[in-house]
C-alpha cells in the first residue's frame, strides 16, 4: 500500500524549505552589499588601486591564479595544514576535557598547568617554534594544534560538568554501567558546549594558519600572499584574505550541519527545525 502526502503536508514542507532558504540567504545580504559598495567606491576613484583593488580586479586575479593551478595547490596545502592541526589539537583537547570533567584527581593534576599555558599567546611562540622546528610543516602543525586545543578543552570540560546531576543519579539508580552512562547521558549532555568550542576553534585555526604561513612557510595561501606583497600585487593579497574568510565560513557551515544532526534530540534544535 502506497502512502501519498496530502496537499497540506506538501505545502508545509515547501514553506519550511522556503523559510530555510530565505534564512540562509539573509546572511549573505550584508556581504554582497559591502562588495557592491566596495566596487562602486573603487570605480569612482574614492579608493586607490594600490590601497584596495576593486572586487572585479581581485576576481580577475583569482581567475588567473586558478587557471595556472597555483591557487588550487595553495588552497589544498593550507586546508590540509588546518585540518591536521585541528585533528591533533582537537582530539587532545577533547580527551583532556573529558578526563578532567569526569575525574577530580586528573583535573587537580593537570588543569592548573593547562590554565597557565593558556594565558601565553600562542602566536607569541612563533620565534621559538621556528627555532624548534624550522619553517617545515611541523611548526605550522604545532601552532594550529595549540591554537585549537584550548577552546575545545575548556568547552568540553564545561559541557561535562554542566550535565544535569539528576540525570546521572537516575542512570545510576537504573544500574547503568559506566560506559553506558558516558555514551547515553554525559556525552550527549556535553555536546552543545563541545560544538561551541569547535566553532570557536575553527576561527582560531584559520587565524593561526594565516600568521604561520606568512612568517614561516614555503607554500600555502599565506605564502602566496607574502610573495604577492613583495611584487606589490595587492589584488592577490586581498584574494588570499578573502579565500581565508570563505574557507572559514565553509568550515562553520559544515560544523553547523553536524551540530544539527547530532543534536536533533535537543529542544532548541527541535524548535529550530519546526519553524
Amino acid at each position: 500500500m502506497s502512502i501519498q502526502a496530502t496537499p497540506a503536508a506538501l505545502s508545509r514542507f515547501q514553506e519550511h524549505r522556503l523559510f530555510r532558504l530565505a534564512s540562509g540567504a539573509r546572511g549573505w545580504v550584508l556581504p554582497v552589499a559591502l562588495l557592491l559598495l566596495w566596487q562602486a567606491l573603487a570605480q569612482g576613484g574614492l579608493i586607490a588601486v594600490n590601497v584596495l583593488p576593486a572586487p572585479s580586479a581581485v576576481a580577475l586575479a583569482g581567475w588567473e591564479s586558478l587557471r595556472s593551478g597555483e591557487l588550487v595547490q595553495n588552497m589544498w596545502v593550507s586546508t590540509l595544514r588546518a585540518l591536521a592541526g585541528l585533528a591533533v589539537g582537537g582530539l587532545i583537547g577533547f580527551g583532556l576535557g573529558i578526563a578532567n570533567g569526569l575525574s577530580r584527581a586528573v583535573n587537580d593534576v593537570t588543569d592548573t598547568t593547562l590554565q597557565m599555558v593558556r594565558n601565553v599567546p600562542h602566536l607569541a611562540l612563533i620565534p621559538l617554534v621556528i627555532l624548534w622546528f624550522g619553517i617545515g610543516e611541523e611548526s605550522k602543525l604545532f601552532l594550529v594544534a595549540l591554537g585549537v586545543f584550548f577552546p575545545i578543552y575548556i568547552n568540553t570540560l564545561h559541557g561535562v560538568r554542566s550535565v544535569d546531576p539528576q540525570l546521572i543519579e537516575m542512570a545510576r539508580a537504573y544500574e547503568m554501567s559506566s560506559g553506558a552512562l558516558f555514551r547515553r547521558v554525559i556525552l550527549p549532555g556535553a555536546l552543545p558546549s563541545i560544538f561551541v568550542g569547535l566553532r570557536f576553534a575553527l576561527g582560531i585555526m584559520w587565524l593561526t594558519l594565516i600568521v604561520a604561513e606568512t612568517i614561516a612557510a614555503e607554500s600555502g595561501l599565506g605564502h602566496m600572499a607574502m610573495q604577492a606583497r613583495e611584487f606589490l600585487l595587492v589584488d592577490v593579497v586581498v584574494l588570499a584574505i578573502l579565500i581565508y574568510a570563505l574557507l572559514g565560513k565553509l568550515a562553520d557551515i559544515i560544523t553547523q550541519f553536524g551540530e544539527r544532526a547530532a543534536l536533533r534530540w535537543h529542544p532548541a534544535f527541535q524548535k529550530e527545525g519546526a519553524r
